[in-house]
C-alpha cells in the first residue's frame, strides 16, 4: 500500500477495495438479501446505542486478553467464516489465517473456502495458541458432512461452528444479476476433490443459489444436532441465533457457544439487527454458554458496545475481505491492528482498563433491553 492509499479505518478499506476487485467479486462480498434493509441496519444499530463513560479511572494499562471456549485471545475478536477468499487475493484463506494467528485472534474457516481446511490448519499449527474453528454446512449427502467433520477434527480445529440460518440461500439480487460463478482456477477446495462439487454457472441466476438448492439439507432440525455431535468430540457453536427461545434450545441441545448473527444481512431481509437481538439472548442463556456477536462491527467503539451488552467477543467479516483485496496478509494484519488500537482508545476514554470492567452501565439505548 502506498502512502496515498494507506487507509486509517475500515470504511476507507472498503472504498479502496472496490477499485481492486471485479464487479462480480465486490458485489458478492458486499451485497445483502433483497432490499438490503438488514444489511444496513446491522451498522445502524450501533449508532443507536450510546456510551456512558466513567471518569477519573486509572487507564494507564489496558488489557484486552480474554478466552473463548477456554482458548486465549489477545483481544476479543474472531474472523467470521467467509467463502471464496481467493476472489480477493490469490493467497485467500491462507493469508487470513496467518494474519489472525499472528495477531492472536481467532479464525472460523468456511466450508466453502478456496483453500483446503488442512492447508489453513497447517498455518495455525505454526502458532501454539492459534484459535481456529471450522464452519459447517450440512449437505444432503450426510457421508460428505461426516467426512468434513472428521477432517476438521483430524486437522486440529478446536470447534465446529454450525451455520443454522441458511436452510436455503437468501435472495441476493446483485449476485443474480451478475450470474455469480467462480472464475476459472478457483474451486471449493474442501469439496471438489472428494465429491466433484463446485459452484455451477447458471444463466440468469447466482451459481451459489443453485448450489445451495441442490446440495444443502433444508430438513435440518434440532434433533440432528445429536447426530452431528456424535461425529467428533469438538464443541459445537451455533451461528445464526436471533431469538431467546432458540438460544435456550441451543443450550438444551448441547451447544457450547452461540453466535448472534443474521448472516451479515445476506439471508432473511428485514430480520432484526444482530446487536438488537443480543441482550435478550445473553439474558436467556444466563451464562450457561458463551455468546458472541457477528454483524456490523466497523469500529473499536462497536466492539465495546457489544461487550457492554453481553457479548464475550465479536466476529468481523467483510472488512477482512477489503484488507485482503488491498494487500493480502499485510492488509488483514493492518486492519486487525486498527480495530485493536481503536478498542484500546475507546476503553481508555470510557474508564475501563480491562474487559472484566465492561458492563451494561456503559451503554444507553433501550435501558430496559440492556439492563
Amino acid at each position: 500500500m502506498t502512502a496515498a492509499s494507506n487507509p486509517i479505518n475500515l470504511f476507507e478499506y472498503e472504498q479502496l477495495a472496490k477499485t481492486h476487485l471485479s464487479k462480480m467479486a465486490f458485489d458478492y462480498y458486499s451485497s445483502g438479501a433483497w432490499d438490503e434493509i438488514t444489511l444496513r441496519d446491522n451498522q445502524a444499530a450501533f449508532e443507536r446505542v450510546k456510551l456512558r463513560p466513567r471518569m477519573l479511572v486509572d487507564v494507564s494499562q489496558i488489557s484486552l486478553n480474554t478466552t473463548i471456549l477456554g482458548q486465549s485471545l489477545e483481544f476479543p475478536l474472531l474472523i467470521a467464516p467467509m467463502a471464496f477468499q481467493c476472489l480477493a487475493h490469490p493467497d485467500g484463506e491462507l493469508a487470513t489465517a496467518m494474519a489472525a494467528a499472528s495477531a492472536g485472534v481467532g479464525m472460523v474457516l468456511s466450508t466453502m473456502s478456496t483453500k483446503s481446511l488442512e492447508a489453513v490448519a497447517d498455518i495455525g499449527a505454526k502458532f501454539p495458541h492459534a484459535l481456529q474453528w471450522f464452519q459447517l454446512y450440512i449437505h444432503k449427502d450426510r457421508g460428505l458432512t461426516r467426512a468434513l467433520v472428521e477432517r476438521a477434527y483430524a486437522a486440529g480445529y478446536k470447534a465446529l461452528c454450525l451455520t443454522v440460518d441458511a436452510p436455503v440461500l437468501g435472495q441476493r439480487e446483485r449476485d443474480r444479476r451478475n450470474e455469480f460463478a467462480l472464475p476459472p482456477g478457483l474451486h471449493l477446495a474442501n469439496l471438489a476433490d472428494i465429491s466433484g462439487l463446485d459452484i455451477p454457472y447458471e444463466q440468469g441466476e447466482s451459481g451459489l443459489f443453485t448450489y445451495f438448492a441442490q446440495q444443502l439439507d433444508p430438513s435440518l432440525t434440532w434433533r440432528d444436532l445429536e447426530w452431528l455431535q456424535s461425529l467428533s468430540p469438538l464443541p459445537l457453536v451455533l451461528k445464526g441465533i436471533l431469538r431467546e427461545d432458540d438460544a435456550v434450545r441451543a443450550v438444551e441441545y448441547g451447544a457450547k457457544a452461540i453466535v448472534v448473527s443474521n448472516h451479515g444481512g445476506r439471508q432473511l431481509d428485514g430480520a432484526i439487527a444482530s446487536l438488537d437481538a443480543l441482550a435478550e439472548i445473553v439474558t436467556a442463556v444466563d451464562g450457561q454458554v458463551e455468546v458472541l456477536l457477528d454483524g456490523g462491527i466497523r469500529r473499536g467503539t462497536d466492539i465495546l458496545k457489544a461487550l457492554a451488552i453481553g457479548a464475550k467477543a465479536v466476529l468481523i467479516g467483510r472488512p477482512v475481505l477489503w484488507g485482503l483485496a488491498l494487500a493480502g496478509q499485510a492488509g488483514v494484519s493492518h486492519l486487525i491492528s486498527l480495530l485493536q488500537d481503536e478498542l484500546e482508545v475507546a476503553m481508555s476514554l470510557s474508564g475501563v482498563a480491562q474487559l472484566q470492567d465492561i458492563d451494561s452501565t456503559l451503554v444507553i439505548g433501550d435501558r430496559k433491553k440492556y439492563n
